[in-house]
């Protein structure tokens, strides 16, 4: 199939020319983001391989399937940029990349643990100057701390077992509770139960209508003063000013983000020479206790990889009237 992939890196081209060698599909790259104004670049191309940032709205899915497109192959695994209900309307199939290396996201997540907590980044910065004081590099044992978990499939379970494997006490919250979490002695309990007792509370749900800005001011009011909060799943989970007036009070005593709710101005972009505009990020840039990764978790060999392969798997089994089990449709979403 000719399949046209918008936001497209380096390394993107480089791991799907890779997968493509045993699939012989033709791949045409662009750099921008697909937008309105963007799509007439498909035009033409059955299939189109879109990322997170990538705009498919009803009426850029409307564009496109004017131009002949009839796949939209998301390489990631979440899907809320994609107007799913439209595109089943104007017959265009939706699949995506449901798992490609939990490993690499959640490993990132527990490295913000740790890098917050011994406040490495502080201290290499420190002994680049020649400044080998431990003022202010003071950390805590994580053995023993009560960890909360929002979000406990493939990701949360594996972030489960490397924190048990740190004598930490593990709560979780999900909406279906993980047989095989709690096989590990994971204790499910109500999000004021979790936010009450977490001395660390790490993020890796989807983005959905219910767990939308679902870190918000009530839920910070409710967490452990000097709380340690981790993101590494949807920028939007987290409502950022909330948590801007969380770190102020002190009652956030730790922040990390991979993700950020207005990402899509910033993130995967070198803006090293111009001024951030965005206002609230550029607060959040302030604080010594807060680390911002620009969306690098999923970013391994391992996980691009399989992303790769998985997405242009996806798009052979299109191609020849197979389903594939990774098609995104309304009716699984209310499942």
């Amino acid at each position: 199939m000719r399949v046209a992939v918008f936001s497209t890196k380096p390394y993107d081209r480089q791991f799907l020319a890779a997968a493509n060698a045993a699939q012989a599909h033709t791949l045409k790259f662009f750099e921008p983001h697909l937008t309105p104004e963007t799509a007439p670049l498909a035009a033409g191309y059955e299939a189109v391989c879109l990322f997170v940032h990538d705009e498919a709205s009803e009426r850029v899915l409307k564009l496109l399937a004017a131009q002949g497109t009839r796949l939209i192959a998301l390489r990631c695994a979440g899907f809320n940029n994609v107007d799913v209900a439209a595109a089943q309307a104007l017959g265009l199939t939706v699949v995506r990349v449901p798992a490609y290396s939990p490993y690499a996201v959640a490993e990132h997540a527990v490295g913000m643990i740790l890098a917050l907590n011994r406040k490495i980044h502080r201290a290499h910065a420190r002994v680049h100057e020649g400044n080998f004081s431990l003022d202010g590099l003071l950390g805590f044992d994580l053995h023993g701390l009560t960890v909360g978990i929002i979000g406990t499939g493939q990701i949360g379970m594996i972030f489960a077992k490397i924190m048990q494997g740190f004598g930490c006490r593990l709560l979780a919250y999900d909406v279906k509770p993980h047989p095989a979490t709690q096989a590990l002695g994971v204790q499910y309990v109500d999000l004021p139960s979790l936010f009450q007792q977490s001395d660390i509370l790490s993020l890796h749900c989807p983005l959905t209508p219910q767990t939308h800005h679902l870190i918000n001011k009530e839920a910070v009011a409710q967490m452990k003063t000097g709380v340690m909060l981790i993101n590494t799943s949807r920028g939007a989970v987290v409502d950022t000013r909330a948590v801007v007036a969380g770190l102020k009070s002190g009652k956030i005593g730790y922040l990390g983000l991979d993700v950020y709710e207005e990402e899509s101005d910033l993130f995967f972009e070198d803006l090293s020479s111009q001024v951030i505009q965005d206002d609230v990020f550029a607060r959040l840039l302030t604080f010594p206790n807060v680390i911002i990764t620009g969306h690098q978790a999923f970013f391994t060999r391992n996980a691009l990889t399989s992303i790769a392969e998985t997405t242009l798997a996806n798009v052979t089994a299109f191609a020849a009237g197979k389903p594939c089990g990774n098609e995104v449709t309304p009716e699984r979403l209310r499942k």
